[in-house]
């Protein structure tokens, strides 16, 4: 055993945790009964401090007293009282308690210069290091007595304050005057030591497991006869009957032909023995058989350190740990181990708990007497145990008792003890805090003898596993394996039937760690030349503590390297930098990866997954960065020709080094592939497969051309990209329309004018429900036969070829819109006057046409003669007839909005039309 000594002031030892103990358990326990607190209410109860815990109880006396008062009722009806309070109350109260500074608090305390500061304060704060250093927040332990030491500074009391008292006392200090200050008080649930506590006295306070003798039952040939109890005689032969009598006051027991037997103070047995005899001596020719009947109560008393000392009625058959139990159990100053019985001033029985609680020895639990007297002394020595034993707590020892005794009491250690690194914390002779070494696997543990108030730690086996592989990753069986000397990977993974579907055969990371203190090191190999060859170089050695990882060739393997970077970089130093090199473009996990000695771009490739479909092969660019002398960073680029390392080629694959970037690059015209939709009168409709550049006459003649019965006047052409665009440009017409009517809304509140502003909001409905068809209006006839240009085809092109047309539409502001059958010799007026005519709202000067093919033609068009009689209608064409702009002329969009609105509302109806 070695020792040595040291000054602890932040040690909270086994005494003083015995006395908070003592203070919260006894006090909560009674309150617990009073209130009837559940489990968790008990428990965040006995977590407060003890200003704290006494604040709830005062607060749950106050509410219990006012819910009584309210349970009175009317003089002729009885008083009720209820000895509980609701759990919503209990919990208000918990919860509301202001945390106040307690021995040991924890505080958080933030110092903020104000902003105002006197030259004064200037000065001493600038030139005062010691208050420089309180800026910013910081955690500080309060001492024993609740006082708080600020380094170079005066010590601050603050034993019972709340945060808020706490704030108001410290920027009362004047070296603080310059703080704005704000404190915090941390939770203080008991760990450790601090939250042991004394064994077994639970078992004797009301709620937990009765040990109450049972009343009925087989009597003992011990009992003690006394006044009270009853007897039961049966006599059968010459006399027959059952009878029962009762021990009168005066001991005796009063039974016919035979007359008064004193009974009291005889046991069971010998009473019995004598009435036998007795009654063949006197009722010849008769037997008995003699049982007991009711059994008396007794009165006894619980006397010493027990929680309601005083006098208990208990049944005849009662033993010590019985009485007890129903006077409230033993308090925690009281001994568990030196329980007297005294029976006439005399100790008569010792009763020591533990034997009953750990060795299940009940030869000293004896039964009572009338009159006996339980007396607790006070408690003897306590000693703590704490850590990797089985019931970790304080208990009372008796005199001679070693470290190993010790260990015995609390259930001995639990497998992850280390018993050689245990440590006994004792105050020495001279007031001084010490610690001793003890192994409790050497002989001098059972010599090493036990002082009140040591505590003894038991700390547990170190975490790391030793002599051990860790498999990770795409595997079945991942976890920690067995390892031993000249272990290969093959000798780990065996088979390919240990590997998950999906898994990189190419690829296997290990990290490896050296002896404590050295750098982590990694190095990588290919699984499949691993099992291809066993005992190679790729089958590699591994070494005790190795992790090997083994990935899946989809996505994720970042997931695992990137912490593997972060340890490489803790480690890293301006001489050692951080060993990574990293790769992008057209791999299948581009990324970061641990930089190994020896390693090229094949094996950087290799890593990353190898390269995608459409990766460039040909050629790559590496990245390197050197310093140069004057410090300056400076990045050299190197052609990487990836055909010739496919190929084998050992001069092609450059050596890396550390912070070198490879770009693998795709390759040209290399794409996902693009295709458009050939719909309606198409000799071969569907959707065909397309090549950059190429046109839109050209995918029409792959398909067989146009269908004899083809309208391609009407043609229509839809790309998502002009799609997007209209979305935009209808969003922006909507925001200036709603800008344009909220201007309008305040010149028709003081002109009286709501009309316009009617139309208006109208107008901004039927925009917002237009529909974006990204329409191109095209000339198909012309680009299938023209020689030169055409319309270039983008992804997910889209045309619909309707069949012939003979209808022409008219739509807006007429009688009634309507179509009608094409006829040659009608003008743009006919047509319009075959619907009606026009309202009194039409514009008659902006009515125009919109072509099949979504081309607008307006008035400015040499098409339009005078009064539109010159205007050429072809089959398939729109006539609009808008509304007129004067009443809305406010609206500098109304042209285009309206425009816009009917347009997207005939390629919609073409687009339904053609669909259906």
């Amino acid at each position: 055993m070695t020792s040595f000594r040291r000054s602890h002031p932040g040690s909270r030892y086994v005494l003083a945790a015995i006395a908070i103990c003592i203070v919260s358990v006894t006090s909560t326990s009674s309150l617990a009964q009073t209130f009837q607190l559940s489990p968790a209410q008990q428990q965040m109860l006995n977590q407060l401090p003890p200003a704290q815990r006494e604040q709830a109880m005062d607060a749950m006396r106050q509410l219990q007293s006012q819910q009584t008062a309210g349970s009175q009722q009317s003089i002729n009806e009885p008083i009720q009282q209820s000895n509980s309070i609701s759990t919503d109350n209990v919990d208000d109260i918990l919860t509301s308690v202001e945390a106040t500074a307690q021995s040991r608090s924890r505080l958080v305390i933030n110092f903020t210069p104000v902003e105002t500061l006197t030259t004064q304060q200037l000065r001493t704060l600038t030139e005062d290091t010691v208050l420089q250093k309180l800026i910013g927040s910081h955690l500080f332990v309060l001492d024993d007595s609740g006082v708080l030491s600020l380094q170079g500074l005066e010590v601050i009391p603050l034993l019972g304050l709340s945060e808020a008292d706490i704030n108001r006392r410290l920027m009362a200090e004047p070296f603080l005057s310059s703080f704005s200050i704000d404190v915090r008080i941390l939770s203080q649930k008991p760990i450790g030591v601090e939250a042991l506590q004394p064994f077994g006295y639970d078992v004797f306070k009301p709620g937990g497991a009765s040990l109450s003798s049972p009343s009925s039952g087989p009597v003992p040939p011990d009992y003690v006869l006394g006044p009270g109890d009853s007897i039961r005689v049966q006599l059968f032969g010459n006399i027959n009957g059952i009878y029962e009598y009762e021990v009168s006051r005066d001991g005796a027991l009063n039974l016919p032909e035979i007359g008064p037997v004193t009974v009291a103070g005889l046991p069971f047995s010998e009473f019995r023995t004598d009435l036998n005899k007795r009654v063949q001596e006197m009722l010849i020719g008769t037997q008995v058989s003699v049982t007991m009947g009711q059994l008396r109560t007794i009165r006894v008393y619980v006397l010493g350190d027990v929680n309601r000392p005083g006098s208990v009625v208990v049944s005849g058959l009662e033993t010590m740990t019985g009485a007890l139990y129903q006077s409230g159990g033993i308090s925690l100053i009281g001994s568990l181990r030196n329980i007297q019985l005294k029976r006439n001033g005399e100790v008569v029985s010792s009763l020591d708990a533990y034997d009953l609680l750990i060795r299940g020895d009940t030869s000293g639990n004896s039964r009572l007497q009338p009159g006996d007297v339980i007396f607790v002394p006070p408690i003897g020595k306590t000693v703590s145990i704490s850590g990797a034993v089985n019931r970790p707590a304080i208990y009372e020892v008796k005199r001679l008792t070693t470290a190993a005794d010790l260990v015995g009491l609390a259930g001995g250690l639990t497998p992850e003890a280390y018993a050689e690194g245990a440590q006994l914390q004792r105050i020495d002779e001279g007031g001084e805090r010490t610690v001793l070494a003890v192994n409790l696997n050497d002989e001098s543990a059972n010599t090493i003898r036990i002082m009140t108030g040591d505590g003894l730690l038991i700390p547990t086996i170190l975490p790391e596993v030793e002599r051990a592989i860790e498999l990770a990753g795409y595997v079945h069986r991942p976890g920690d394996y067995a390892w031993y000397p000249g272990m290969r990977l093959t000798d780990l993974i065996e088979s390919t039937e240990e590997l998950k579907l999906g898994v990189d055969m190419g690829y296997v990371l290990i990290r490896r760690e050296g002896k404590k203190g050295e750098p982590i090191v990694t190095l990588s190999t290919s699984l499949s030349a691993a099992l291809q060859a066993p005992g190679s170089a790729d089958d590699v050695v591994l070494k005790a503590g190795d992790t090997v990882n083994v990935f899946g060739a989809a996505l994720g393997r970042q997931r695992i390297i990137l912490p593997l970077i972060e340890e490489l970089a803790l480690q890293a130093t301006l001489d050692s930098p951080l060993q990574k090199v990293q790769v992008s473009g057209d791999v299948r996990a581009p990324g970061v990866y641990p930089f190994e000695s020896e390693m090229r771009v094949s094996d950087l490739i290799r890593a990353s997954g190898n390269f995608t479909e459409g990766a460039y092969t040909l050629e790559a660019e590496l990245t390197r960065y050197s310093v140069q002398a004057n410090g300056a960073r400076e990045a050299k680029f190197i052609n990487i020709n990836l055909d010739a390392i496919r190929r084998g080629d050992e001069n092609a694959d450059v050596a890396l080094k550390v912070n070198d970037y490879l770009i693998i690059k795709r390759s040209p015209e290399w794409d996902s592939f693009w295709s458009v939709s050939l719909e309606g009168e198409i000799l071969f409709p569907g959707n065909y497969r397309v090549r950059r550049g190429e046109t839109l006459a050209e995918v029409i003649q792959r398909a067989g051309g146009l269908a004899s019965h083809a309208f391609p006047e009407g043609a229509v052409f839809l790309r998502e990209t002009l799609k997007d665009r209209e979305q935009e440009q209808i969003d922006i017409l909507i925001r200036s329309m709603e800008k344009d009517i909220t201007l309008l809304s305040l010149q028709s509140a003081n002109s009286g004018d709501s009309d316009a502003l009617r139309m208006s909001k109208a107008l901004l409905e039927q925009l917002k429900a237009s529909e974006a068809v990204g329409r191109l209006a095209i000339d198909l006839q012309n680009d299938i036969t023209g020689s030169a240009g055409g319309i270039m085809i983008r992804d997910g092109d889209r045309l619909l070829i309707p069949i012939e047309s003979q209808v022409v539409t008219v739509i807006g502001e007429t009688q009634q819109n309507s179509s009608h059958l094409y006829q040659s010799n009608l003008s743009r007026d006919e047509y319009i006057n075959l619907s009606g005519g026009l309202t009194r709202r039409a514009d008659k000067k902006l009515i125009y046409v919109v072509r099949a093919n979504g081309e607008v033609i307006h008035k400015r068009s040499r098409w339009f003669g005078r009064r539109g009689k010159g205007t050429e209608i072809r089959p398939g064409d729109t006539i609009v007839v808008p509304l007129e702009a004067d009443p809305v002329r406010p609206l500098s969009l109304w042209t285009n909005v309206t425009q816009m609105v009917y347009q997207s509302a005939i390629a919609v109806a073409a687009i339904k039309t053609f669909n259906q």
